[in-house]
Order: structure tokens, then sequence, then C-alpha cells
């Protein structure tokens, strides 16, 4: 093993220890096992009601006859594996460590983990920048930081929009279907490089010698903006005039009838009948049809060929008198 010249102390080894405890409980709601992740929705929807159960319960806490009653809805398979998982990670554990405890109590990181991972599933991300930069103009205002954090902060910033700007970019030359899946990234891309803009702006205001890292936080945003603009441009180009993302698109057909096996390209035309033989008819049927059917129409009366000489309203004509007898 190769040596180093750090010495591991225990107090560093609580510290790690600690941080490891900390990631286990926060991700505990998404692994299958003490290696992986879930691969199957229900395992999460079982998580997310245990922990309703316990918020309910309070201090009553939860027995394993409890708990089971809360995901009766569920297979005793499926529980009894996500809850094995969820004990061995530390997001369930007892209330007291003490032999043939009963009652358990769930862990508040995993909670907030579970939160956190659903409002990602959501809009990608979109709400936890929004709160980061809400932070950060927190932090960068107070009196109290100092240069150093605000280097760090920039610096984490900087390093932030430079990846999400990456990851637009390979959105926007990679297939249509996925851009539309990764749609919700793009959403309220403005108002955060706005938001970024101001912060950057505070923090050369305020520390003017870290030119060189607002520099870079000022890049880093740019391509941002130019990324999601390019993203966004060819979002409304695949929608055409209508503007609906629930169509699909021309570049979806083509990439399915190249990538599609013939069974299923065969299955599209499943159904339908082409070149159908006419009709056959029985003589006697016809002969009937058009006995039955009804007369030409009456042909409507002639219209004068010549327009009429006199423009507006036509004229009155006077009758003449009727010629008078005599004997």
């Amino acid at each position: 093993m190769p040596e180093t010249n750090q010495e591991i102390t225990l107090d560093s080894a609580l510290t790690e220890e600690a941080v490891l405890a900390t990631y286990r409980r926060m991700f505990a709601a998404l692994a299958r096992d003490s290696g992986a992740v879930v691969d199957d929705p229900v395992l999460v929807d079982i998580a997310e009601t245990l922990f309703a159960a316990f918020a309910e319960a309070g201090e009553e806490w939860l027995t394993h006859e409890q708990m089971r009653h809360a995901c009766r809805d569920h297979p005793v398979e499926l529980f009894e594996n996500r809850l094995r998982v969820l004990k061995g990670l530390g997001a369930i554990r007892e209330v007291f460590p003490k032999p043939n405890q009963l009652r358990y109590r769930a862990s508040f990181t995993s909670v907030v983990g579970l939160m956190f991972v659903r409002r990602m599933m959501d809009d990608g991300g979109q709400s936890e920048m929004h709160r980061l930069l809400a932070l950060e103009d927190l932090n960068v205002a107070d009196p109290r930081t100092t240069m150093e954090e605000a280097r760090q902060s920039a610096h984490n910033l900087a390093r932030a929009f430079r990846l999400w700007a990456l990851e637009l970019i390979t959105l926007t030359t990679g297939t249509i279907e996925e851009l539309r899946e990764q749609a919700p990234k793009l959403w309220g891309t403005e108002e955060i490089a706005r938001r970024a803009q101001s912060l950057h702006g505070t923090i050369l205001t305020r520390w003017p010698e870290l030119d060189r890292t607002c520099t870079e936080l000022r890049a880093a945003i740019y391509a941002y903006s130019d990324a999601s603009r390019r993203a966004a441009g060819r979002l409304a180009d695949s929608a055409g005039t209508t503007r609906n993302l629930t169509l699909l698109p021309a570049e979806t057909w083509r990439t399915f009838a190249q990538t599609a096996s013939k069974e299923r390209l065969a299955a599209v035309l499943d159904g339908l009948v082409f070149d159908a033989p006419a009709p056959w008819h029985d003589p006697a049927a016809i002969v009937w049809a058009v006995d039955e059917a009804p007369g030409p129409p009456r042909p409507s009366p002639p219209r004068p060929a010549r327009p009429c000489p006199t423009r507006g309203r036509p004229t009155r004509t006077t009758r003449a008198a009727p010629p008078s007898w005599t004997v």
C-alpha cells in the first residue's frame, strides 16, 4: 500500500465517519441495498409512506407492526426489504439502543434528503439553484463574511455554472427526445443568470482583490446563459409554429425509423389494409337500388342572359287600360 505523509488520527476518522453516515442517511430512501440505488419507484413510495407515518405518530414512535400497517398496500416482501435497507443505513433506528427494542424512530436527515431528491426530479435543480443564490446573497452581504469565504463561494458557483453549461450544450447537440425530457432545466434561466450577476457584483464591490475569481464566475455565468438560449431555441424550433411540446417532432419519427426493429416497424401498420379489393354487389340488389332511387331533381327556372338595363331598384311599370267596346 502506498505510504501517506498524513497521519490518521481519531478525530479525522470520526469526522470521515460522520460525513459517510450523513450521506448514508440522506440517500437511504433511494438505496436498494448497501451498494446500489433503487430501480423500482414502489420502493421510494414505501419510504415516503413510512416517513409520513413516523411524522403522524409523534413521540409515540412506531413498532414493526405499526410500520407494516402503514404500508399495508404494498407487498410484504418489498416492505421487509425496504425496512431492512433503511435500518442498515440509519434512516430508521431504535429509539433507545438497548436489546429487544420494540419502537423505532426516523432520521431527519433521510426525510430532508428525500425532499431534496423530489425537488430535483420536479424541476431538474432549478429551485435548488434559486435557494443557493439566495443564501449566497445573504452570506456575501453579511459584515462577518471574510474574503476567503467569499472566494470559496464564488469558486463553487463558477464550477456549478460551468458544469451546468456543459450539460446544456450536450442537450443542444443531442437528441430532441432527451432535450424535451430535460426541458425543466431551461425554466427561469434568465432570472438565475440575473441573480448570479448581482451576486458577482456584490463580491467584486466588497473585495476588489477577488477580481480574478470574479472573472471566472462571470465567464461561467455567460457560458450558462448562452447555452440555455441555444437549448431553448432548439426546443422552440422542435415545437413548430404551434409551440406545442406534446406533439412528436420529426426527429423522433426519424430516430424511430432508424433504430426500431423490423417487428416494431411492422407493428405500426398492424390493422391497416392496403390495396383492398373492390366490394362485390349482387345484380338484383343493384337493380332494386336503381328502381327505388328518387327521380331527377327539378331544374331551376332559367335566368335572363342579359343583365337588367336599369340600375338600383327596378322601376314599376304601369299596365295599359283595357280597350272600351262600343255597341
